[in-house]
């Protein structure tokens, strides 16, 4: 039987944060539900109370040092001491190299990676405290390289890196790091992406279909299933993994 945990997720208000939320609660967990607007979170948090677990709703910039420490103290006052840290909030801002400002890459850089640090640093003395925890990273196959996204494909190859760096300084505390790295997956975000391109929504889905093994694209479900495996109490013996959960795209 699981131990119940308590876990936060940023960016969990919608797509593949609140997958991951509903599929945590589902696991025996509960879940702080953190994003940049507290009041974005609501359906997340009813969802996972209607699973009949306990929830809270946090509204904070991941990439703000105090804001951050002011949400975990909420989450430890209202929950208890987090021991599972899902690292899911993130922004794209695609331009190619030529068009892409400072701003452009510094935003990217600053939520993508430095909010994936800023969160770890916060609750590692918790997961010491306890002799136990899981992080698990979002990363992305851009992290091999995309057009037009070097801002992003640069953030995702860091959060590899920060995940195996992780995983080698925490494993002596009972504690594991590892990412999983989506492909394509329908969702606000990537409808989003198909309308600044010009792009009709239908043609992108088709180009990823064409490009993948299994001839369709993901849902925020599979990857929450990912998640789960490596948030799992039974995956302390995997750490320092990058999983990609992509359909086996081609080339």
């Amino acid at each position: 039987m699981t131990t119940p945990r308590i876990a936060i997720v940023t960016g969990a208000a919608r797509g593949i944060g609140a997958s991951i939320a509903l599929r945590l609660a589902e696991d025996g967990h509960d879940i702080a539900v953190l994003d940049l607007d507290e009041s974005t979170c609501a359906a997340t948090v009813a969802a996972v109370t209607q699973l009949g677990r306990r929830a809270v709703a946090i509204g904070a910039d991941v990439a703000d040092e105090a804001a951050i420490r002011a949400a975990v103290a909420k989450v430890v006052g209202a929950l208890g001491g987090p021991t599972i840290l899902v690292n899911n909030a993130g922004i794209i801002r695609d331009r190619s190299l030529a068009k892409m400002t400072i701003d452009d890459w510094d935003s990217v850089i600053t939520v993508n990676l430095r909010g994936a640090f800023l969160m770890s640093r916060e609750l590692q003395p918790h997961m010491r405290a306890a002799g136990w925890g899981r992080i698990v990273n979002l990363s992305s196959t851009a992290a091999l390289g995309n057009v037009g996204e070097a801002n992003y494909s640069a953030a995702k190859a860091g959060v590899q890196g920060f995940t195996k760096s992780l995983a080698l300084e925490l494993g002596r505390y009972g504690i594991t790091a590892n990412a999983v790295a989506p492909g394509f997956v329908v969702t606000e975000m990537t409808r989003a992406v198909a309308e600044r391109t010009g792009m009709s929504f239908d043609e992108m889905k088709q180009q990823q279909i064409d490009a993948t093994a299994v001839g369709r694209t993901g849902q925020p479900e599979e990857i929450a299933h990912a998640v789960s495996f490596f948030a799992d109490e039974r995956s302390g013996f995997v750490t320092g993994q990058i999983l990609y959960v992509a359909g086996g795209p081609r080339g």
